[in-house]
């Protein structure tokens, strides 16, 4: 049975991944982190990680940015392994996850479904193809009007895959409106709208003369990520120190 953590337990995402525990037999919530503690629970749920008194094999994290320092610090003291799902990491605290992973077992992933993550590996597959062959590559992800951070960290993460396969020599493209020329041969545009209660999608575009490829992703409920995170966090208990991400969980 695989103690967790749940830390930003009474969020949307922490309140969804309690509902999935519950139902599973080879894990269970031990405790919480949240600062709205008078929200009821079963488990004891503390305004601080570092409060935390206990026993627990893995944290799973969906909290928020401004939360990722202590935690990170905790982790690394308890040598406690950690599933990073929260987005929107400054360049520091992206630095100071891989310091942790020195000392712990770190996943991190910028979305937690099956579906995107296999979506990450067919969309180098077109990019070696279709971007010496000269198509143009365009990003566009949607998601609702409550979401902080733009892009979505599971956009970079997708323009990321799709650079990587390219050796890493395209450039990100944020916004047109500030400069007229015509677009760069080796860049990938990224746009983002924020609208209603879309939960998130995901279109990469590989624009030719004449011939036009996309690749979409769209996640209906939260759920999906939800499950992903309880399934990282089974597959990380016990792991060695050092970076892993849903590939890992899932043998890609």
């Amino acid at each position: 049975m695989v103690k967790i953590l749940l830390h930003g337990c009474n969020g949307k995402m922490g309140r969804m991944i309690n509902e999935i525990v519950k139902g599973d037999e080879d894990a269970v919530i031990a405790a919480g982190v949240d600062p709205y503690t008078e929200v009821p629970n079963d488990f004891p749920v503390f305004d601080s990680v570092g409060k935390c008194d206990v026993d627990v094999d893995v944290v799973v994290d969906f909290s928020n940015a401004g939360a990722m320092d202590e935690l990170l610090d905790w982790c690394a003291e308890k040598q406690v392994p950690v599933v990073l799902c929260t987005t929107g990491l400054s360049e520091a605290q992206l630095q100071k996850v891989e310091r942790t992973a020195e000392r712990t077992a770190v996943l991190k992933s910028a979305n937690m479904s099956l579906g995107i993550n296999l979506l990450l590996k067919l969309l180098q597959d077109a990019a070696k193809v279709l971007a010496p062959a000269g198509y143009d590559i365009e990003l566009v992800e949607r998601h609702h009007n409550q979401k902080l951070d733009a892009p979505s960290g599971t956009a970079l993460a997708l323009a990321d895959s799709v650079n990587e396969a390219l050796n890493n020599e395209y450039h990100y493209v944020y916004d047109r409106s500030q400069v007229r020329q015509k677009r760069e041969k080796k860049e990938i545009g990224i746009s983002a709208v924020r609208g209603g209660t879309i939960v998130g999608e995901h279109e990469v575009i590989f624009a030719g003369t004449d011939e036009v490829i996309e690749f979409k992703h769209t996640s209906y409920s939260r759920s999906v990520f939800a499950k992903g995170a309880v399934e990282a966090g089974k597959f990380l208990a016990g792991k060695t120190s050092g970076m892993y991400d849903m590939g890992d969980v899932i043998g890609l």
